[in-house]
């Protein structure tokens, strides 16, 4: 961010193809580290610096096109070539008209606001760790999308296609370049050959289409003759593409065999899931030990046979990942802000592993962690069917609890343990004590979880043998919701 303003500076000055692409780089970088960090941190300020930086990026673009295609005329036709001279007096005339646009767009470009973002959001930044499975969870959403971009371009080969590629391929590698350093230092020279090959299919594209839109040619045979050398030059590199990424032994299978496999991929993004929560909670401690208990009473059920089942969800892990999200709205405000956190996690673009169905239901259950008792007829779960609202009720009966839990107990309650006894759900836990003000509304916020599971729910206390290897529960128990 600290090298934007001067290149601006270089580029300022005679607006010359070497520092405006030096400049294009900067932003394009800068860019691109918001676009990953976007993915982790809400903070508004990531989308307004690349906002900002899209911007000049953009009016500098057309000079740069023009300045790219110039070297190209050089590179291919006979300077004494009247096609050549022609074509070349045609880009300096636009070039001049782009300069125009250039500058003006670096004379409004807010230095001042850039230098302010520069120092705010490194700060930022350095929460999270390059390397980490969050970013290679991040790096194989681009190769996904990248890869079909790869299947569609060698299907049809058209000049749409082969430009979406390369934009794909362009996104994947900054986020490698930015947050993966080992794998960078590996796939760096690969990814940049491949860059290079598709900007230059992409560059003779455009010159082509240039140039016959303007009629810069003489002849049929001058055109015809231009038409062979940019085909041949552009059919190399795309041979090359083929070369380097087709077959068992392409770079796509190297680097996909780097990236989170099979359940590495769901678990890796409950893991995003959580980056993103622990920059917005601020008390995120409580947030991890409310999911822990929800885990275990989770676990718990289950083996009791007491929650639902989804075919094509994995529920203890939305249950998991609505706990780590359940108080993100308390970074906006403390009154409601369980409908806050309902807002926020509805906005997230579900990460690669999950639906946006899942995301849905994870929003649904974090909402009603607190408040007023869930109604079919409520707005957050009027979209769902029927098992759905079941899922929500059972999976929020269990959150509510476990917050009230950690809650009350102030995080002294850490174990529990599961039982039936006659007709019963018995919750002996260690740190708990009955006849008291906290043990009053844990059994408040047990009532919901009494109401899906159609029996009452004791609480004891859960106290330690003399070994200290194993638990009993006490005798003093409290029978909530009475």
């Amino acid at each position: 961010m600290r090298r934007v303003p001067e290149e601006c500076q270089r580029a300022g000055v005679a607006l010359a193809a070497g520092p405006v692409h030096d400049l294009r780089v900067a932003l394009r970088r800068c860019r691109s580290m918001a676009d990953g960090l976007m993915a982790i941190d809400p903070e508004r300020s990531w989308k307004d610096m690349k906002k900002a930086g899209k911007v000049l990026f953009r009016s500098l673009g057309g000079l740069r096109d023009v300045q790219v295609m110039t070297e190209w005329v050089q590179k291919l036709g006979p300077p004494e070539d009247p096609e050549t001279q022609a074509l070349l007096s045609l880009l300096g005339g636009r070039e001049q008209e782009h300069k125009l646009v250039a500058a003006e767009a670096l004379r409004t470009f807010d230095l001042r606001q850039w230098r302010k973002w520069s120092r705010e959001l490194p700060r930022r930044a350095s929460r999270v760790r390059p390397g980490s499975i969050v970013f290679k969870h991040l790096a194989l959403e681009r190769w996904s999308e990248a890869y079909e971009l790869h299947r569609r371009a060698m299907r049809n080969r058209s000049q749409t296609a082969l430009h979406q590629l390369r934009i794909g391929v362009k996104r994947f590698r900054y986020i490698v370049e930015n947050f993966l350093p080992q794998q960078h230092q590996a796939w760096s020279p690969a990814l940049k050959e491949l860059q290079d090959l598709l900007g230059d299919v992409h560059d003779l594209d455009v010159l082509w289409t240039t140039a016959t839109q303007v009629n810069a040619f003489a002849s049929p045979e001058s055109r015809a003759h231009w038409h062979a050398v940019i085909h041949e030059v552009r059919e190399k590199r795309i041979a090359r593409y083929r070369e380097l990424m087709l077959g068992p032994e392409s770079l796509w299978r190297a680097w996909r065999a780097q990236l989170p496999q099979g359940k590495q991929v769901q678990a890796a993004a409950v893991a995003r899931l959580k980056l993103w929560a622990s920059v917005l909670d601020p008390d995120f401690t409580h947030a991890q030990r409310v999911a822990e208990l929800a885990r275990q009473m989770f676990a718990g059920l289950a083996k009791l046979g007491l929650v639902p089942s989804s075919p094509n969800q994995d529920l203890g892990s939305i249950l998991w990942a609505a706990a780590l999200m359940h108080d993100v709205g308390l970074s906006k405000r403390k009154k409601g802000h369980h409908k806050l956190s309902y807002r926020l996690i509805g906005r997230i673009t579900a990460p690669l592993g999950w639906t946006a169905s899942d995301l849905r239901l994870t929003a649904a259950i974090a909402r009603f962690h607190r408040g007023a008792l869930p109604q079919s007829r409520h707005p957050a779960l009027r979209e769902f069917a029927v098992d759905q609202k079941k899922i929500v009720l059972h999976l929020a009966a269990i959150l509510r609890f476990a917050n009230a839990l950690d809650a009350e107990s102030g995080g002294q309650i850490q174990q529990l343990r599961i039982e039936q006894n006659d007709g019963r759900l018995v919750v002996a836990a260690a740190g708990y004590a009955p006849w008291t003000r906290a043990a009053e509304e844990i059994a408040g916020a047990s009532y919901l979880l009494e109401l899906v599971l159609r029996r009452p729910v004791v609480m004891a206390a859960m106290k330690a043998t003399r070994n200290g290897n194993s638990m009993r529960r006490g005798r003093a128990a409290s029978t909530a919701g009475r």
